[in-house]
């Protein structure tokens, strides 16, 4: 039972719980951003966005195509405010505060990477001098 109590309490978990209940709040605010702001505004400039209605006759059997079409515009329209939202100003954000340097180095005995702080190559043991 302990095992299972440092498992539930590792960073790791706990993380991962709060980003699974941040992303399911913020999938509320997207949903209500497209439904309620961007959809009326192509409503009001290509006419009416619903394509529910469109089906296709062939013989006895009906497809609904609609319905797809309405998911694949709701899918393209979300995407796009993900990406305009939330990933370019969050690449704007790390390049400009994120960390500025690299966190590894190059070996000069056998030029493979190692950590800045290693005092010892992994690759070829060979002796460095850390660097901070």
């Amino acid at each position: 039972m302990s095992g299972f109590k440092k498992f539930l309490l590792r960073g790791n978990v706990i993380e991962l719980a709060v980003a699974v209940v941040i992303g399911a709040a913020f999938t509320s605010i997207v949903n209500s951003f497209v439904k309620d702001l961007l959809t009326p505004a192509i409503s009001a400039i290509a006419g009416k966005p619903d394509f529910g209605s469109l089906t296709l006759q062939i013989g006895n059997t009906t497809i609904s195509y609609g319905n797809f079409l309405n998911a694949l515009v709701s899918f393209l329209i979300v995407a796009t405010v993900v990406y305009f939202f939330l990933v370019k100003p969050y690449e704007l954000l790390m390049a400009r505060f994120g960390p500025t340097g690299k966190e590894t180095r190059d070996c000069p005995e056998c030029l493979t990477e190692v950590p800045k702080a290693a005092s010892r190559c992994s690759a070829c043991t060979a002796q460095l001098t850390p660097v901070s």
